[in-house]
Formats: C-alpha cells, sequence, structure tokens
C-alpha cells in the first residue's frame, strides 16, 4: 500500500488554458508573419500555407478514422503544424511536395508515436529536414525574376519582392560568401527565403503576442539568440562586426525557430535550468552549422537534434524532491 499515490480531496487547482486555447494563441501570432508572407511572395505563398494546413488536419482526421480512433483535429495542433511547415517552405514549392510533407509531418513523426504530447521532435522541422532531404534543390530554389512591366496581375502572383528585383540569394547565403546584406530590409523582410521567415518585425509582433499572453518564457529564446551571437563573434572571423553578427540574428529562420519552435512545450524542457541549456544548445549548434557546414541555414538540424536530447536534460536538471535525500540515506 505504500507504493499507491495518494490523493487529496476537492478542490482542486483548475486553469481556463487548454491544448485547444494555446494553439488559438499561436496561430493568432503566426498571422502577421503570414500576411507579410503572402505581401511577399504573393498568391504562390497563400496556396502553400493552405495546402499545407488542409493536408495535415485531413491526414491526421483519416488517421484517427482508420486507426479507430476519436478525432483530434479540434484541438488546432494539426493546423499549427501545417502552418509553421509552410513558413519553412519556399513560395514556389511544388503542391505535391508540400501535401508529402505534411503527411509525414503528422503521420511518422506525431501519430505513430501517440499523438500530440507524445511525438519526440518538432513535427513540422522533422518534415521539413525530411524534404531538405529528398529534394534539395527545390527547397533551396528562392529565384525570383524581375518583372519588367509589371501590373496588378503579377503582383497577386508573384508579390513585391519580383515587383522589387529582390536577387535571389538569402541573407545568410550572401553572408556565408562574404557579401554585405541590407540590415533594414531584413528587418522588414523585403529578401528572399522562405514564407514565414523573412520579416523579423512580423515575427517579433507575434512574439510579443505570445509573451504577453504567457503562453511561452523568454528563457528558450534569449539564451538561443544570445548564445548564436557570442558563437559568431569568436568564431565567425569578422571580428566585431556588428552588421554580420545581426546578419545572422535576422536572417533565415532563428527568430522563427527561436520563439515558435524551439518553446514547443512537448519538445523542450519543462525545468528552467533545462531550458537554458537547451536554449545554449541550440545557439552553439546552429552557428556551428551555419559557420562551418555547407549550407548556410542550421536552425531546423539544431532545434531536431536538440529535441532528442530533451530526456537528457531533464534528467540532469531535475531538482530532488523535498526530503527525498534525506529519506534516502535514513535507508
Amino acid at each position: 500500500m505504500s507504493d499507491l499515490f495518494h490523493v487529496s480531496a476537492a478542490p482542486h487547482n483548475r486553469s481556463p488554458i487548454t491544448t485547444k486555447s494555446i494553439m488559438q494563441d499561436v496561430l493568432l501570432a503566426l498571422i502577421p508573419a503570414g500576411i507579410f508572407g503572402v505581401y511577399n511572395f504573393g498568391i504562390n505563398a497563400l496556396t502553400v500555407i493552405v495546402v499545407s494546413i488542409a493536408a495535415c488536419v485531413l491526414t491526421e482526421y483519416l488517421y484517427c478514422r482508420f486507426m479507430k480512433k476519436s478525432a483530434t483535429i479540434g484541438d488546432y495542433s494539426a493546423v499549427v503544424t501545417g502552418l509553421l511547415l509552410a513558413y519553412n517552405l519556399p513560395s514556389n514549392f511544388p503542391i505535391w511536395m508540400t501535401i508529402v510533407g505534411s503527411v509525414f509531418a503528422i503521420v511518422i513523426v506525431k501519430m505513430l508515436f501517440g499523438g500530440l504530447g507524445q511525438n519526440f521532435m518538432n513535427p513540422a522541422l522533422a518534415a521539413r529536414v525530411f524534404l531538405l532531404i529528398s529534394f534539395p534543390v527545390r527547397m533551396t530554389s528562392f529565384a525570383v525574376e524581375k518583372l519588367t512591366t509589371p501590373n496588378t496581375a503579377d503582383y497577386i502572383k508573384h508579390g513585391f519582392v519580383a515587383l522589387d528585383g529582390v536577387s535571389g540569394a538569402t541573407p545568410l547565403a550572401a553572408l556565408k560568401a562574404g557579401e554585405s546584406v541590407d540590415l533594414w530590409k531584413m528587418l522588414i523582410g523585403n529578401t528572399g527565403g522562405t514564407i514565414g521567415e523573412t520579416s523579423a518585425i512580423a515575427i517579433l509582433i507575434g512574439a510579443a503576442y505570445l509573451l504577453f499572453r504567457k503562453v511561452i518564457s523568454l528563457r528558450i529564446p534569449l539564451t538561443y539568440i544570445i548564445s548564436l551571437a557570442v558563437f559568431v563573434l569568436i568564431f565567425g572571423g569578422k571580428g566585431f562586426d556588428m552588421t554580420f553578427v545581426l546578419g545572422h540574428i535576422l536572417g533565415g529562420g532563428l527568430l522563427l525557430g527561436a520563439f515558435f519552435m524551439a518553446t514547443d512545450y512537448v519538445t523542450s524542457p519543462i525545468t528552467r535550468v533545462g531550458q537554458i541549456v537547451f536554449g545554449i544548445s541550440l545557439g552553439l549548434l546552429t552557428g556551428l552549422f551555419r559557420l562551418q557546414g555547407g549550407s548556410a541555414e542550421g536552425v531546423s538540424y539544431a532545434i531536431i537534434f536538440c529535441n532528442l536530447l530533451v530526456p537528457l536534460i531533464e534528467k540532469v536538471t531535475r531538482q530532488t524532491s523535498f526530503g527525498k535525500e534525506r529519506a534516502v540515506r535514513e535507508k
């Protein structure tokens, strides 16, 4: 009988926070980046977003029906996965490849491991890495042709980036090649890249909303960004070049990953010290991948790799329960 759990009598603490409400907050926070992505890249970006969300929701619904489980699409987690996956794709990404990535995220990474709360890594980022391995050329194709005589129809289809004649190279690729970057354009988002990663301002607006709603804390994002900045300063080979450092912070998927994917409840540590260790590990790995790897980016690989380290991080940083050490010694 000594091994039984004892539960006290009511009343118990209750909270209005649910999985559904959290996912709704995340969706609201992601709207600014999505709006700018469509403005920047045109109707093609909106198509990718809609297809990705629809494929994720439909896949989860069909899986639950096929496996004779209760439908779980009402918690909006599949919608969040689809939206985050779309934000990590180029605007000209083929529809069928988008569907393949959505199915992989939901079935292979999420549902086969028991559904929401059981997945061992972020489904959207796992799908992005899967697509990078499977279709590397299409996943890194950000070419934009300048329209010589743009009109309304051209803007709707190609977005502001094409009308403005922005180069197809991403800012991170330019930094890796030793070229200069325009920090103002990176802050606004008038650059090449994936649908949801270009506008730092739009991402930060969404992050501020999540912080205001207390959906996330600053521990993981802040330690992530600071760790990357320190790593780039020390090993970047540019000395104290703040343009180079800020380029790494504003460019690529760092801000999107730091605030919206590294903070995923399921795949990040629950202990405070663990979250700091997690953030530092993310910054060091991202810096290593960006500076020494073959690709200019490294956020996706860093996050999913650190997702695998979460059980170990939590084991090392878990606090000893009050009185436990004394009880062990008395035995």
